[in-house]
């Protein structure tokens, strides 16, 4: 590969003994994670600096990867779960051949750079994962181990391994700190998920401090207790020390590892290694100079790589090269032998759906006349879906009865048995998510949770992250208003819609019935780009009759006209998910005194938004200004349909315990109530 930003060539290539280029190429990754930081005046030079040892190890001994093509599906996956550390990884994708530009080092945390503050999936090619939120990266990892192990089980034949790799983590004391990686570790080890591998990086540093005055716990224990297997502590900053512990977790194939890694923060600073002022801010230049001499470094420009360095490291391309190469030869023996498997394999990893997959979804409750939750439609379409969608797999925070997520006949994934459908997450709803991003990060899986709505309280860091990642993840959310009844105003979600809104790149969808909710199954397949979260009921709701009604098909458009009594109406009826048929029966007992509405069921906010402004004038005619809003949770957002002059029913407080049609009653959401409102907003216009 030829690199378009040519390094500074200041050390002779003879005589170079193997240890003495590990401490170039060592002592080179430490020096531009200064340079870049000290050039920026702002990031996290001490972790790059102690980690640089034995993530050098890994990347140029013994990680399988090819730096011309960062998406090769067997590849080792890397996650930099200590994400502040990101000059460490910056350093490692240019010097082994990624296509990263050095002046793109130069711009560490600059405007529209390649090297942002904290690694994020995109800008820069071979960061398999967004991190910087501490614990996520752990929780990643063990989706992506899971995802690996998932599809070797499914698509792996004897004398075809296909499917073989390894998730390795880097990993700091605020990951183990953080519960979502204790929830993950606790998992892993159930699962047995031997080809995980974590190099804990303990340097007994946090920012306030030594980790003495917060963490003093026996991690090795702790993890042992989870079931994985432990090695160490060993020297980190010990090149074979280090090589020797990957190799022997490499071995264990039933568990997964934790490697404790003893490293010193910052290493080789004279004043500020071993202390928390190396964490988050520049080392100052005249620490840099001195940390440079400490460590024998003796180019005084910044930024220097020396070309027996690049030369070493750049063999990278060719080993990746061969490795994947060798791996095509095994897939093209495969596709010869099992045909069948390799289509479908290829059409799981690219994400695409089967050709007829969605075929009679939308009359699936054509004949429906009873009420019906939209939890329990959500289950039948469901499990309509999974016979045709091979990849689609999940679980739920130990809900998945209640939930109605349970795929029949399709497998539980647990260890001794990974080729099952079903994931049981335990009640461990943060690592839930954070798994679930890593399934969908490793490819080859199209993953959904379950909770209630109201436990989205306890997921929305992995949430937040896989919409700024753009993963296809399907949340699935149910027990969604105060309309769940006995459980109470603690089980209630009140705020939760509005959070959901507020997420950029996040799909919110609440169906009003059942055939709405297949609809809305099918948009979230679809959609690749971003995750979507689908709100769903406890209680039954009437399926509504679309052969009075227009075709739930509209819920593609995010919002449309469900019903109208004249073709210009008098006022408009805005309802989401179990109150657009209290808005329905609100509308027509207007009717009956003449007053003419038009109901809107408007399921996704991000949808409508997302469509021409003709079809949305269409929808809400700006003209028509006296419009309703009902929805059983925060009023927050709605006057950006209902406008200034409109009123909106909702909650301004928390919900009660009592059967749920009691509650709905007494806290106002009533087609009766509906009704008076809209009266009283066009009596007030007239007047």
């Amino acid at each position: 590969m030829t690199d378009p930003h040519p390094a500074q060539s200041r050390v002779g290539e003879s005589n170079i003994s193997g240890s003495t280029i590990d401490e170039l190429c060592v002592n080179t990754i430490r020096c531009l994670a200064m340079d870049a930081v000290q050039k920026a005046n702002s990031g996290h030079p001490g972790a790059p600096m102690g980690a640089a040892a034995m993530a050098y190890i890994l990347w140029d001994r013994l990680l399988k990867h090819n730096p011309n093509d960062a998406g090769w599906l067997n590849r080792d996956r890397f996650v930099l779960s200590a994400g502040h550390a990101s000059m460490l990884l910056y350093s490692l994708l240019y010097l082994t051949g990624y296509d990263l530009p050095f002046e793109e080092l130069k711009r560490f945390r600059q405007w529209e750079s390649m090297t942002p503050g904290h690694v994020e999936r995109g800008p820069a090619p071979g960061v398999e994962v967004t991190t910087g939120p501490l614990g996520q990266g752990f929780g990643n990892a063990v989706g992506m181990a899971i995802a690996e192990r998932w599809l070797a089980d499914h698509y792996n034949r004897p004398g075809h391994e296909i499917i073989d790799h390894y998730t390795y983590v880097l990993a700091s004391d605020g990951d183990l700190m953080e519960g979502v990686s204790s929830e993950a570790a606790s998992l892993a080890g159930h699962l047995k998920l031997g080809k995980l591998i974590v190099l804990y990086d303990d340097n007994d540093i946090s920012i306030e401090g030594s980790t003495d005055i917060t963490f003093t716990e026996d991690v090795a224990m702790r993890f042992q207790a989870y079931g994985w297997h432990v090695v160490g502590p060993i020297d980190g900053l010990d090149m074979d020390a280090v090589d020797a512990a990957i190799q022997t977790a490499q071995k264990e194939r039933n568990r997964p590892c934790l490697i404790i890694c003893k490293t010193i923060i910052g290493y080789g600073s004279p004043n500020k290694a071993n202390t928390g002022a190396a964490h988050g801010e520049p080392l100052g230049e005249e620490e840099v100079r001195l940390a440079k001499e400490k460590l024998g470094w003796p180019y005084p420009e910044p930024f220097t790589v020396p070309q027996e360095v690049l030369k070493h490291m750049r063999q990278a391309v060719h080993r990746g090269h061969e490795w994947q190469e060798e791996w095509k030869a095994r897939l093209d023996e495969y596709r010869r032998a099992y045909p069948d498997e390799a289509s479908r394999l290829e059409q799981d990893v690219w994400g695409e759906l089967p050709p007829g997959w969605d075929e009679g979804l939308s009359d699936l409750f054509k004949n429906e006349t009873k009420p019906i939750a939209t939890r329990d439609a959500s289950g039948k379409v469901m499990n309509a879906i999974a016979p045709r969608v091979h990849s689609l797999m999940g679980g739920a925070g130990d809900l998945s009865p209640s939930t109605k997520t349970i795929l029949n006949g399709q497998g539980d994934f647990q260890s001794g048995s990974y080729c099952g459908h079903n994931m049981h997450f335990g009640v461990r709803e943060h690592s839930m998510g954070a798994i679930a991003n890593g399934m969908a990060l490793h490819g080859g899986i199209i993953p959904y949770t379950a909770t209630f709505l109201i436990f989205y309280d306890y997921m929305r860091p992995p949430v937040r992250l896989a919409a700024l990642m753009g993963i296809r993840v399907i949340y699935i959310f149910t027990h969604d208003s105060i309309g769940l009844g006995e459980d109470g105003p603690t089980h209630q979600p009140i705020e939760h819609l509005a959070g959901l809104r507020a997420v950029p790149n996040l799909v919110t969808i609440r169906p009003a019935d059942a055939t709405e909710t297949a609809e809305a199954w099918q948009v979230a397949l679809e959609r690749k780009q971003g995750p979507t979260a689908l709100i769903l009921t406890r209680q039954k709701l009437p399926v509504l009759d679309r052969s009075v009604l227009l075709p739930a098909s509209g819920l593609r458009r995010g919002g449309y006209i469900l019903w109208q009594a004249a073709e210009k109406p008098d006022i408009i009826l805005i309802a989401t998910g179990s109150e657009v048929h209290i808005a329905l029966e609100a509308g027509k007992l207007l009717q009956k005194k003449g007053i003419f509405a038009r109901v809107v069921s408007l399921p996704s906010w991000e949808l409508f938004d997302s469509q021409p402004t003709e079809y949305r004038n269409e929808v809400l005619p700006p003209d028509i200004r006296m419009r309703v809003s009902v929805e059983a949770a925060s009023l927050m957002g709605w006057e950006r349909y209902i406008g200034l002059d409109g009123v909106a029913i909702g909650l301004k407080r928390f919900g009660a315990s009592a059967p749920g049609e009691v509650v709905m009653e007494k806290l106002g959401f009533t087609a009766q109530r509906v009704a008076n409102e809209a009266s009283r907003l066009l009596q007030r216009r007239k007047e």
